[in-house]
């Protein structure tokens, strides 16, 4: 029985992926600072309390998480904070980047001793992350913690390629989410999940390091 851990597991995609996941009989690993009530009521192995950006809180994880093999690492937490040109906030940039990149980036380093051949990385990303489509500008933190998430992806998959450990750089579209407030225009988690699962299902070391929207397309960079 495959085992993945998914961040950002209490709402929303993350939560998502634990329903699809354990519904098709895989083991599931589900960390956040707070569980939801539907997290909490799909019964999944829940490692709650945990503030990825704290270097305390990622160390208690990886002590929890000692000698277990993980297949599959969803990195999905992340934050979305508008910043326009006209009202900067430094502290909002900073939270990002530690938040979408650099917490990412820290976890999969202390959970190597998780993984073995044959496991998967998917990082959550987003078209927002992609230099060559940007053709709306603004929202600087977001858009630039993600071109860093990025290139943490890219180089993680030359990285890992001689472990046998493959990596997806995925977007999932717009997704009826809190983090853009319901928007009615996207589409459900339901069908987000769908189309990531059968990315990283489809995963492989020739294609590590590749950038895809949920639906196959490959992004440009």
């Amino acid at each position: 029985m495959p085992t993945f851990l998914v961040t950002g597991s209490n709402r929303g995609i993350g939560l998502e992926y634990c329903r699809q996941l354990q519904a098709r009989g895989d083991q599931v690993i589900a960390v956040c600072r707070t569980p939801s009530p539907e997290l909490e009521a799909l019964g999944v192995r829940l490692e709650a309390g945990i503030e990825l950006t704290a270097e305390a809180d990622l160390a208690v994880l990886v002590q929890r998480l000692a000698g277990q093999p993980l297949d599959g690492v969803i990195l999905n937490a992340g934050i979305l904070e508008g910043n326009r040109l006209e009202n900067l906030d430094s502290d909002s940039l900073r939270r990002q980047f530690e938040v979408n990149a650099l917490a990412p980036l820290r976890l999969v380093a202390a959970l190597l001793p998780n993984l073995q051949p044959g496991s998967k990385l998917a990082l959550m990303t987003s078209r927002m992350g992609s230099i060559d489509d940007n053709s709306s500008g603004s929202s600087y933190g977001y858009r630039m913690s993600k071109v860093a998430l990025n290139m943490a992806g890219r180089s993680l998959a030359i990285d890992l390629r001689p472990r046998g450990i493959a990596v997806a750089l995925l977007h999932p579209g717009l997704v009826r989410t809190r983090m853009v407030n319901f928007n009615p225009q996207g589409i459900s988690p339901e069908e987000a999940v769908r189309g990531l699962l059968a990315r990283i299902d489809a995963l492989s070391l020739a294609t590590s390091g590749g950038f895809w929207h949920a639906n196959g397309e490959v992004l440009p960079w």
